[in-house]
């Protein structure tokens, strides 16, 4: 079951069906997970329609390989049945959806700053995720404290250039001005100030915190909130 209410200013995205059998889109996998969170909030922006199931790749690991046999979050169900994984590819294919309506820029000045923008958060939220699975999965006694070390440096690393960056454009304050490298970047920074609190306390983040938590109030961010819950307003 998922929350039917949709969130206000959110009308859905009515396409065309291609036949009697046309499905909604299905995004599965849970919000704790950065990468579904970032697809649920741009196809939230994106206006397309989609149902959520909220499938743990751990404690629901059989129920997943139904859908995905390489139960890799997320994993996105398209409309014909096709099952696509890889947060970034099932983006490419809700721009696609969505046409014309676009979370890139149009120009490519703006497009290569807004793709420095996303490739810097993943690379910190991939190392930011190597180190919650050190410490989740991995026994003490079996840790390799230099590799941590090493993760946590690439990891400090990636924030200090996406802060950095962040300083370089106005600040998005309304949903219609959101990129994919900003929601991307609030997605993760959320994330990681959870998960990953310690080595990122040791230093201010002003630019970070404040447009994280401005992006976090706005409807599509409260309707996907991080955590193990469910997407509000996705079709059931």
């Amino acid at each position: 079951p998922v929350h039917t209410t949709a969130p206000a200013a959110r009308p859905p995205t009515r396409r065309p069906a291609s036949g009697p059998a046309q499905r909604t889109m299905q995004l599965v996998g849970m919000l704790d997970s950065p990468y579904v969170r970032r697809v649920a909030v741009s196809l939230l922006l994106l206006r397309l329609p989609f149902g959520h199931q909220s499938l743990s790749v751990f404690r629901q690991f059989d129920a997943f390989s139904r859908i995905n046999p390489l139960v890799k979050a997320p994993t996105l169900v398209c409309d014909d049945g096709t099952v696509l994984m890889d947060s970034s590819l099932i983006l490419q294919h809700a721009q696609a959806c969505a046409a014309p309506r676009s979370l890139l820029p149009a120009d490519l000045p703006a497009l290569t700053r807004d793709l420095r923008l996303t490739g810097l958060a993943l690379a910190a939220c991939e190392k930011a995720v190597q180190i919650v699975y050190e410490r989740a999965l991995r026994p003490p006694e079996k840790r390799h404290q230099p590799w941590v070390d090493r993760i946590t440096g690439q990891m400090l690393a990636g924030f200090a250039a996406l802060e950095q960056a962040l300083a370089d454009r106005p600040l998005p304050t309304a949903e219609a001005d959101l990129t994919q490298g900003t929601l991307t970047a609030a997605v993760v920074w959320t994330f990681s100030r959870d998960l990953v609190a310690d080595p990122l306390n040791q230093q201010p983040w002003p630019r970070l915190d404040t447009f994280t938590a401005a992006a976090e109030a706005l409807p599509a961010f409260r309707a996907a909130p991080h955590g193990d819950g469910l997407v509000q307003g996705a079709a059931a």
